[in-house]
């Protein structure tokens, strides 16, 4: 026999059909719990790692890294831009203006967030540009009042390209005929689709009609900044304002996002760990698996010791059985969790194109779909995991057919 003997009587005590079928029922549910436990953990957190992508390249991606605002409005603000820039970490920087109001269109009436940008600066720290269904930044320009809306509010609104729309700002202005509200005709020029929340509240138009509108005489409320590391956001901006001559206020994704990013990695965590207790349930179901294949298994082990096995051969021969359904289970549970992590987003879409139902809303979710992302230093993580909780749910019922005694165990053979 060239096969080790641990292994070989293992792996035939593994593969034999035993007599008590009970106890082959139990190993299966071990491996076959197992197997699930490790791929549903690997597809939830795949899930939750493309909502945590989708949250920086998306969100972070239309809003600012960070924002330099001046205690009044920047009126030299391409001497700010240019300063600002020439941090290392800066990507960067582009003048805005901001404010609220509402568009009125179609009939329905919606809240919005107007920004005014100048597209040949806004597509450098923006991704705007890239999820343009219709026209393009380049169609604003300057005293044509043209405005660029999102995808959710065009539907809402009814609204395509070439349509007149109405924006009310929340301000009053004293007229002749009375008081009455700040609004101006705009012509939508185009169209975009981020699949998130910001696809029905954000609104682009040319600065030059943001200040006219706002009255800001040709100056930039602030400066937004795109910075090489979205962590490092609130600390270069700290510098970068430094630089500046007299008093400026920063703002970074940290305060107007943050707790979004924080709620989806502790979800991540929390998730995680409550779902590692099913794979520790699973792994943990080869210990009453093994103590029974040990009780059936005794008088075999009792010849095996009188024919000179030691304990530490017998502790292996249970440990490579049980370490065979753990290593299945998890090998097998990873290959079915990779496979679903990777297909998830595309069954999902099917799913709600053959039931008529969206499971994500983007006036209720950030975005409209499911996103995956697998990360292989997580099903590196997960499979580790289940392996050595497998194998250590070996020892105890290794080391008790160890102590089985040949002369008490033979007795009554």
């Amino acid at each position: 026999m060239f096969k080790p003997l641990s292994l070989y009587v293992g792996l035939r005590y593994t593969a034999a059909k035993r007599r008590n079928h009970f106890i082959s029922f139990i190993s299966l549910t071990s491996m076959i719990g197992l197997m699930l436990g490790v791929a549903v953990l690997i597809i939830v957190l795949s899930v939750m790692n493309g909502f945590d992508r989708e949250l920086k390249q998306r969100i972070l991606g239309m809003v600012p890294h960070a924002v330099i605002e001046g205690s009044d409005n920047i009126r030299d603000w391409e001497s700010v831009v240019r300063r600002v820039e020439e941090h290392p970490r800066v990507l960067a920087a582009a003048p805005f203006i901001q404010g609220q109001g509402m568009v009125t269109g179609g009939g329905d009436v919606r809240g919005v967030l107007l920004n005014g940008i100048l597209p040949e600066q806004e597509r450098d720290v923006s991704i705007i540009e890239k999820h343009m269904i219709e026209g393009n930044l380049d169609d604003l320009k300057s005293g044509d009042f043209g405005i660029i809306i999102g995808r959710t509010m065009a539907s809402s609104l009814r609204l395509q390209l070439g349509d007149k729309v109405t924006v009310v700002l929340p301000e009053a202005s004293v007229t002749p005929a009375g008081v009455l509200p700040r609004l101006k005709r705009f012509t939508v020029r185009g169209v975009f689709s981020v699949g998130a929340e910001l696809d029905g509240n954000y609104t682009l138009v040319h600065m030059d009609d943001a200040s006219k509108l706002m009255r800001t005489n040709g100056q930039a409320q602030g400066v937004r900044l795109l910075v090489d590391d979205l962590f490092a956001a609130p600390r270069v901006a700290e510098q970068a304002a430094r630089s500046l001559d007299g008093r400026y206020y920063i703002s970074d994704w940290t305060r107007t996002h943050g707790n979004l990013f924080q709620a989806i990695r502790m979800e991540k965590t929390m998730i995680g760990l409550l779902l590692m207790f099913i794979v520790a349930v699973a792994a943990f179901n080869i210990v009453s698996t093994l103590v029974m294949v040990v009780t059936d298994k005794t008088a075999d082990i009792a010849i095996l010791r009188t024919m000179g096995a030691t304990p530490g051969r017998i502790m292996r021969i249970f440990i490579i059985q049980g370490g065979v359904i753990g290593i299945f289970g998890t090998l097998v549970g990873t290959a079915l969790g990779v496979f679903g992590a990777l297909n998830i987003s595309a069954f999902i879409s099917w799913l709600e194109s053959a039931l008529g139902h969206q499971f994500l809303s983007a006036d209720v979710y950030f975005i409209s779909y499911l996103p995956s992302q697998l990360q292989w230093q997580d099903v590196f993580i997960i499979s580790g995991a289940g392996l050595a909780m497998s194998l250590l749910a070996t020892i105890y019922p290794a080391w008790r057919a160890s102590r089985v005694d040949p002369a008490e165990a033979l007795r009554y053979e």
